[in-house]
């Protein structure tokens, strides 16, 4: 991929994660790119294949951002801390109809969404228990597999608009509330202490 095809990747995502999918047409993304539909289509063969590679480049982005986040040494608490703030950063820029203008209009770039991303929780979340547990900050009886599958079901209903409908809740505040919540419920009392101690540090900053 060159830089001109990274750059309009890159950019279609970003427009339509912010404005939804199905009310972005192709005219929408060349105006925003300054460029013409003509050459949009030198990259991309119809609107269909831009939301698959954009899809395709966000989970690739995402997993990059978390991993750099994972290889900084931090605690468990803290490593699942800077990850929530990462994701709430996300999702604090997502537009309320995207997961189900996937679903429907684009069901390929849903799965790979889907898919993806179940795949990287998985694999960040036991990894941050299992972290956790050897530093006594969570609890040892925990059965890493199920606790991992719990938390990738609480964090997918963060988006159902039915549960949590996005004129009453940020998408952020229902993440950070997960994060509380989920830490409460595995930690030690000395990672409890830990943590208090953290939101006592935030709150003087």
């Amino acid at each position: 991929m060159d830089e001109r095809e990274q750059h309009i990747i890159d950019e279609a995502g970003k427009v339509f994660m912010r404005l939804g999918i199905r009310s972005v047409n192709m005219d929408d993304i060349a105006q925003h790119l300054r460029i013409s539909k003509k050459t949009l289509y030198q990259y991309v063969k119809d609107k269909n294949e831009l939301v698959q590679r954009t899809i395709e480049h966000i989970t690739k982005n995402h997993r990059g951002c978390i991993l750099g986040i994972c290889e900084q040494g931090y605690s468990a608490i803290d490593e699942s801390y800077e990850i929530t703030r990462f994701v709430a950063s996300q999702v604090g820029q997502l537009h309320p109809s995207v997961h189900f203008d996937l679903q429907k209009y684009h069901p390929e770039a849903w799965h790979l969404l889907e898919s993806t991303e179940r795949q990287d929780i998985y694999a960040c979340v036991s990894q941050n228990l299992t972290k956790g547990v050897k530093e006594g900050l969570y609890r040892k009886d925990m059965d890493i597999d199920v606790i991992t599958r719990i938390y990738i079901s609480r964090f997918d209903i963060t988006f159902d608009g039915r549960l949590f409908p996005p004129d009453q809740y940020r998408f952020e505040d229902v993440i950070w509330k997960l994060f509380d919540y989920h830490i409460h419920g595995i930690a030690t009392e000395r990672g409890l202490k830990h943590l208090e101690k953290k939101y006592a540090n935030i709150r003087r900053k």
